[in-house]
Order: C-alpha cells, then structure tokens, then sequence
C-alpha cells in the first residue's frame, strides 16, 4: 500500500524517513510534471506543513536558509549584496507563480544541471546541512551534487537548511536562454567579487548548464585576482582556462556554442559583480 504522511514536525518527518523510503513533496513545482498520469510507486511526505523550515535567519557567522524558503522569499528578503546574483537568478526560476511555491532546497535536490539556483549558491560557498534521526551533517554544495539528478542524500536524510558563511563583495548572474523569460537555460554565469582599492581580492565565479553539474571556474577566479577593476577584466577572462567545463549538445545549442557563449556571459557578470559593462571595458582599452 502506498502511504501519505504531512508530518507537522522535524523531527516526525525523520522519524518517518527512518522507517523506510519516502518520496518528498515540497513546493511540488517539479514534482507534479514527473510524475504526470502515471500511478504513484512510491510512499510520499508531504514536507509543506514544517512551518520551521522555511524562513532565513542569521547568526553570528552564517545566513541560513531553511529548506522550504521559496524564491520569493529570497528576492524579498534583505540580504548583503554579495547575495545579488542569487536574488537575480531567483527572478529566473519559472513564473512569479512557481517563484512563490518552489523551494531553494528542491532546486538542489533535483540536481539538473541548468538549475538556476546552483551557480549563485555555488560563489557563495553554500553548504547544505542533512538531518536523519541518527546524526547532522553538513556538505559543501558541490560535494552534495554528484550528477544529473544525482546527490549525496543518504537513505533516512532530508535536506532542511542551506548555510552560507557571511560573505562580502558584490555578485551578478547572467543566464542565457532561447528568449528572455520561462526557459531552461543554454548557459548561466554566477559572480561574486571582492574590491579593494580598486583590485579586485577575491573571485569567485561558477557556471551552470555548461557540464553535468555547475562548476565554479578555478581558472577565472585566478585570472582576476588581483586585476584593477579599471580594464582589462574581460581580456583575463577571454583567456583563461575554462578546464572545468564539459557542455553537451542538445536541442538548445551545440557544446561548441556555449564553450563560446560562456566565456562571453562569464565577462558580463565578473563586470556587473563589479558594476561596469562591457562597453565600458572596451572604452577603457
């Protein structure tokens, strides 16, 4: 027999995920279009009562964003502007009506490789923290998604915060799509840097929809620092290693397309991170 459980508590949804395998449900703005006509197989948890799960708060060290936030909640929350590149890709999740129900930790969990969600997460040093009944853990997101549709959930565990060490610096995200709204990404860049008299300290830039899992650009990041902010961004990132990347071609583009479209979205953010633009790198030149 297939179960139905709403859980109005943690600690009973873990109780739950203890005695066997459960499908959960969150915001279900993923959830419903899998499973379609077909019957449900498997035990299903309702996780949208925990109340406690949703929200962010902040500590002495750390912003920490329950599994059930939305992405609405992220846009208008108020946060440092290291933040901006995820309030930005939050606007591209879909509709404002599924911004409104989907979950940030259902982005991750689903672990597709153009989820929008992961880039600005990723230049944020985010981890993810697990809950079982047994123990808490917590993993660096790019330890927790291993592959398409695949993370490091253990059997018995649910995804219930993200954590983000107070970061500085400022951040952009660039997505690049077949048209402007409502699409899946061909590729999409995460920034996020820090500037002191006028050289750029710290970098940290990711990319999505251009391998299995989004990827933060190790190459980049060392090609920019220590870079004035004043030109010559764009030209250090033009050649810069991109080893990282392994795109595939599908009905969106060539993989040949977004090596070259990456590069190009990877210079539009690292210059709105920093507030120029292109044309401003090419006047300064």
């Amino acid at each position: 027999m297939i179960r139905y459980a709403k859980p109005t508590s943690v600690d009973e949804a873990l109780a739950l995920l203890g005695e066997g395998a459960w499908r959960i449900l969150a915001g279900g703005t993923d959830f419903y279009p899998a499973q379609g006509s077909k019957p449900f197989r498997d035990n299903v948890l309702d996780i949208n009562g925990l109340a406690s799960l949703r929200g962010i708060a902040e500590t002495d060290d750390h912003f920490v964003i329950g599994a059930r936030t939305t992405w609405t909640d992220i846009i208008r929350h108020r946060l440092p502007p290291a933040f901006n590149a995820l309030k930005q890709a939050a606007r591209e999740v879909g509709s404002a009506q599924i911004q409104n129900v989907a979950s940030v930790a259902g982005n991750l969990c689903n672990a597709s490789p153009a989820a929008d969600g992961v880039p600005g997460l990723l230049v944020l040093d985010a981890e993810v923290e697990l809950r079982s009944v047994a123990a808490t853990r917590h993993l660096r997101l790019q330890d927790f998604i291993l592959g398409n549709r695949r993370t490091a959930l253990l059997p018995g565990e649910m995804v219930t915060a993200i954590r983000v060490p107070k970061p500085s610096g400022t951040s952009a995200f660039v997505k690049l799509g077949a048209r402007r709204y409502l699409v899946i990404s061909i590729a999409m860049v995460a920034a996020r840097l820090v500037v002191d008299n006028s050289t750029v300290a710290e970098a940290a830039v990711a990319a999505g929809s251009c391998s299995v899992v989004a990827k933060r650009l190790a190459g980049v990041e060392a090609a920019l620092r220590g870079l004035p902010v004043d030109g010559g961004l764009a030209d250090a990132i033009l050649a810069a290693p991109m080893s990282e990347l392994s795109p595939i071609a599908d009905v969106r583009g060539s993989a040949e397309y977004r090596l070259d479209a990456v590069r190009e979205i990877v210079a539009r953010a690292v210059l709105a991170a920093v507030g120029r633009t292109t044309g401003d790198e090419v006047a300064a030149a």
